[in-house]
């Protein structure tokens, strides 16, 4: 038995203990970290160099991408160092710094998500209005407000979470530091006022998933009606893969941080996580931006003059 005073270092749950399936788990961990690196930087640095996508719509993007760089960042370093150099450890500070980068990042990712559903539908089913719905002015606040709340929310959340005393040991059932697995190991029944924020939490994230729903909805009906099959077509690659991502998201999260203990498992809880924290940021850039043509023909632009320079030829020269 042990109280919060006296731990230092908390033990993450590892994918396995064979040193071979320890090095495969590094490499494909540094894999997906890769691509989420690759795809969020290039989605970052071209709508920042190209003038042209200095729309709402990028500018979203532009923050779904910075915070997919970020919680991703947040996570998948410290897994593949533990798998790397055989380790379970993580510093007290370290773990609380985990679980506010981490809750932060998820949270302002989700209302950003929120925000984009708003973008879509505005601009699809209420164009006369759009540029009044969506100024420039009404789009820096609402992407504030969304980082706000998300640093709001994680700061309350991890000072309520590691304010309990904990009792049962220092091993995290999780190869992160998460609120659902530092509740395991607090004492019996000094839990509930945090766990009453996370239900307040999830029915706040199950309305912007509800307006998220009625937004790709409305998306879905109004493009339908754009006659023969590439109505069809341009329906289903609107709405179907942002959708999937973002039910994806969000099952997986509230399954997490909802369930009862009765059904948790290591390997259950490793699969989720995995799920809700790994695979989005790096999907995401093909999900929302990679079948874009605009911003492909964007990042063609860019990559043809960095070229252009690095041989010396004048972009003119180029271009013509």
């Amino acid at each position: 038995m042990s109280n919060s005073s006296s731990i230092t270092q908390f033990l993450l749950l590892p994918f396995t203990d064979t040193r071979e399936l320890q090095l495969l788990h590094f490499w494909l961990f540094l894999g997906i970290y890769l691509a989420a690196l690759l795809g969020n930087g290039l989605i970052i640095t071209t709508i920042a160099c190209d003038q042209h996508l200095h729309t709402p719509m990028y500018f979203f993007l532009l923050n779904l991408s910075l915070l997919d760089l970020g919680f991703i960042s947040t996570t998948v370093p410290k897994s593949m160092g533990n798998s790397m150099w055989d380790t379970r450890a993580i510093s007290y500070a370290g773990c609380a710094a985990q679980l506010f980068s981490f809750t932060f990042l998820a949270e302002a990712e989700y209302y950003i998500l929120t925000i984009m559903s708003y973008d879509r539908y505005a601009a699809i089913c209420k164009p006369l209005h759009y540029g009044t719905l969506l100024g420039s002015r009404a789009c820096v606040h609402m992407a504030a407000a969304a980082w706000a709340t998300g640093f709001l929310y994680a700061l309350l959340h991890t000072a309520n979470t590691f304010s309990l005393p904990l009792c049962k040991g220092n091993a995290v059932d999780q190869f992160f530091c998460e609120i659902p697995q530092i509740l395991k190991i607090s004492c019996s029944h000094s839990y509930v006022r945090e766990v009453g924020l996370l239900v307040v939490s999830a029915c706040l994230a199950f309305g912007c998933f509800v307006f998220i729903l009625f937004s790709y909805v409305q998306i879905f009906r109004a493009v339908l009606r754009i006659p023969s099959e590439q109505g069809w077509h341009k329906a289903i690659s609107t709405c179907v893969p942002p959708l999937a991502v973002v039910c994806l998201f969000v099952s997986t999260g509230m399954l997490t941080y909802l369930k009862p203990l009765s059904i948790s498992s290591p390997s259950l809880d490793l699969v989720l996580s995995v799920l809700y924290s790994v695979v989005p940021p790096a999907v995401n850039p093909l999900i929302y931006s990679m079948r874009n043509q605009e911003l492909k023909d964007a990042l063609r632009k860019l990559m043809a003059g960095f070229l252009s320079k690095a041989l010396n030829f004048p972009c003119s020269a180029y271009h013509s």
